[in-house]
């Protein structure tokens, strides 16, 4: 017989449970604890090593207060939801977005906004860098 083998779904929702906790501040070793597992068992989700069980699955969702419907592909939104999901996996999106959502002034807000959009545009034109060595 042979042994059961993770799938492309496993790795999504791995993926999902790991934007979603970090989105909720929540360290592996909490997550665990409060699920009833080690954090290297939450690793292993994440990364989609293991299987995440139905039950275990929904407590996860309930901590994470999303519904279990989160952690796998929303087709019918036209990609909204894997979009999202696909943002918040890069580095420094969550601590962006968390320290944005702190800014309470609106103006201030709006001028983030204009200076992230205008990195990113500068990003997409820059040149790459060249290391220069003093002889």
């Amino acid at each position: 017989m042979m042994p059961k083998q993770t799938t492309d779904v496993d790795r999504l929702v791995g993926l999902r449970i790991t934007a979603l906790r970090k989105a909720r501040g929540l360290s592996q070793t909490a997550l665990g604890t409060a699920v009833g597992v080690t954090f290297q068992q939450v690793q292993k989700y994440e990364k989609g090593q293991n299987r995440v069980g139905a039950g275990r699955l929904r407590e996860i969702s309930r901590l994470l207060e999303v519904p279990v419907s989160a952690f796998f592909e929303d087709d019918d939104a036209g990609g909204t939801q894997s979009d999202v999901f696909g943002f918040l996996s890069a580095q420094g999106a969550i601590e962006l977005l968390r320290a944005y959502a702190l800014i309470e002034d609106d103006q201030l807000r709006r001028d983030v906004l204009a200076i992230v959009r205008t990195a990113a545009k500068m990003g997409k034109h820059a040149e790459p860098a060249v290391a220069v060595v003093a002889e």
